[in-house]
Parts: structure tokens; C-alpha cells; sequence
């Protein structure tokens, strides 16, 4: 019986995370990343997935968690964090907090695991923001580091190419999730659930991705709420 394919997703707890984790568990084995809690540990249980608790912007503990995995089918970057303010209002210690975590985490949990994805001529993919491609009033840290990101996968796909490794950007619009409406607290306006894109929207175009037939590259993908902010 051939392995299943083994599929790493950072900030698999909750939200958008979790849900393309319950996309990929039927035909996947999975590692969850995430802060160590019972809502990880609970959602592992739930899919017979294996807790990945490691802190992403420390680079020993990243790099004692990697050392183990030889082959890897699927990288999806889902942990993020959100910070909203004016370009005069905010301090360089968020701009470092929000490109450390969005950005620099990112890139050093996919250089050590290139081995392991070359391997398997995995895929990488990354979740975006319609923030990746405009930026609006107090968004600038955000969408700083969402512009960073897809030049990160853009640079990424070009390199490695010829290892047979994919890259897919998924480029959201607003998601109904916990980050969500912390974000709408920060703005100060309402949340209307109805307005954003569920969860598990956001999972199928994961799963399309990944599941895409061998002659079919599958580089960016943007979804948005058919009634809603763009970003």
C-alpha cells in the first residue's frame, strides 16, 4: 500500500488553519502547528493528526522540530498575525513583530524544509490576503508584509522549479474566524459573518491546489466573499 502523503500546517488550531487541516485529513497525514493548548490538541484528536506545538519566530526550537521530517507533500503557511495602525502611529517594534511572524518565519520554516519537499516534489502554500494586493488606511504593517510574502513565493516557485516543487498563493478576502473579529474590534466597525468568505471556502482552494492533476501548476489563487469587503 503506497504512504499517504504527509501535509505540515502552521496555525492549524483554529480558523482558516483548521479548516483546510479537516480538508486535507481524509487523504493526507497531518502535523498541525500552532501554540500548545487544548484547542490544538483537541483538533488533532478529532483528525488523528499529529500536534506540532512550536514557537515559529524561534529559529533552535524550529529547527530541533524539523529535524526528524525526511519527506514532506505539503507545507500550507497559515499562521499569521494582524496588527491595524497609521504609518505614524506605529512603533518599529510592530513593523518588526508583523514581518517577523508574517514573513521571516515563513521563509525559514521553508529553507530548512526544502530537503524534505524536494524529496517528495511537494508544494508549498501560502496564505495571502487581499492586503498581498492593496493596501489601505491603517493597513500599511499588514499589507507590508503580504506584499513581502508573495515575493517570497514568487522568488520561491522560480528557484526551485526544476526540483519539481510547486508554490501556490491563495489570496483571501475577509475570513469569518476568531482573527476576524479582532480585526473589525480594532476598526471599530461591526461584524456581519455573513458578508465573509467561511472557513472552509478558503480550504477548498487548498485542497484544489494540492489536488491538482500533475501536468497542472496551480500559482495563485484569489477568493473573496461574493457579497463584501475586498480586503
Amino acid at each position: 500500500m503506497a504512504e499517504r502523503p504527509i501535509a505540515l500546517i502552521t496555525g492549524g488550531s483554529r480558523g482558516v488553519g483548521a479548516a483546510i487541516a479537516r480538508a486535507l485529513a481524509p487523504t493526507h497525514d497531518l502535523l498541525l502547528g500552532g501554540r500548545e493548548s487544548t484547542t490544538l490538541l483537541h483538533i488533532c484528536d478529532e483528525l488523528g493528526a499529529r500536534p506540532w506545538p512550536v514557537e515559529l519566530t524561534d529559529e533552535r526550537a524550529v529547527a530541533e522540530a524539523v529535524a526528524g521530517v525526511e519527506r514532506l507533500d505539503v507545507l500550507v503557511h497559515s499562521a499569521g498575525v494582524t496588527r491595524l495602525g497609521s504609518v505614524a502611529d506605529l512603533t518599529p517594534q510592530v513593523w518588526r513583530e508583523v514581518l517577523e511572524v508574517n514573513v521571516t518565519a515563513v521563509a525559514g520554516l521553508t529553507r530548512l524544509l526544502l530537503p524534505a519537499l524536494r524529496a517528495a516534489r511537494g508544494h508549498v502554500v501560502m496564505i495571502n490576503s487581499g492586503a498581498g494586493l492593496r493596501a489601505n488606511p491603517t493597513w500599511g504593517a499588514y499589507a507590508a508584509s503580504k506584499f513581502a510574502l508573495r515575493a517570497l513565493a514568487d522568488a520561491l516557485r522560480l528557484e526551485e522549479q526544476g526540483n519539481g516543487l510547486r508554490v501556490t498563493t491563495i489570496y483571501t478576502g475577509r475570513v469569518d474566524t476568531d482573527m476576524q473579529r479582532e480585526v473589525r474590534a480594532s476598526e471599530g466597525g461591526p461584524y456581519e459573518p455573513e458578508k465573509y468568505l467561511v472557513p472552509a471556502s478558503v480550504a477548498g482552494t487548498v485542497l484544489a491546489a494540492v489536488t491538482a492533476s500533475p501536468d497542472a501548476h496551480i500559482t495563485e489563487i484569489t477568493v473573496r466573499p461574493a457579497e463584501g469587503p475586498v480586503n
